[in-house]
């Protein structure tokens, strides 16, 4: 079960439409891999997910929503969210 719920999503996104609703949820779920893979490990079910996690999910799954294709052409793109790292570092599990 995702940590954000899909009204959450879409009101970050201003989606008010039905259309997109497996697309962005596809999103979601990307995004709460990608961020546990990131951090290290999934955070617990029971336990509370820290604001800034919340946050670094919701800008990671409206990128991906955004940006949906490998390559664009005529504008200036970015790799990740600005920010996204600054908010997923404290939570990082470092091994070296």
């Amino acid at each position: 079960m995702s940590v954000i719920l899909l009204a959450d999503m879409k009101a970050h996104l201003n989606v008010t439409f039905d259309t997109d609703d497996t697309l962005i949820q596809g999103k979601i779920d990307a995004a709460e891999d990608w961020i546990a893979r990131f951090a290290g490990a999934p955070w617990p079910p029971t336990a509370p997910v820290p604001g800034a996690l919340l946050e670094a999910i919701r800008q990671l799954a409206a990128h991906l929503y955004e940006n949906r294709e490998a390559s664009l052409v005529g504008v200036t793109s970015q790799q990740l969210p600005f920010g996204l790292l600054d908010l997923l570092t404290p939570y990082r599990s470092w091994a070296f």
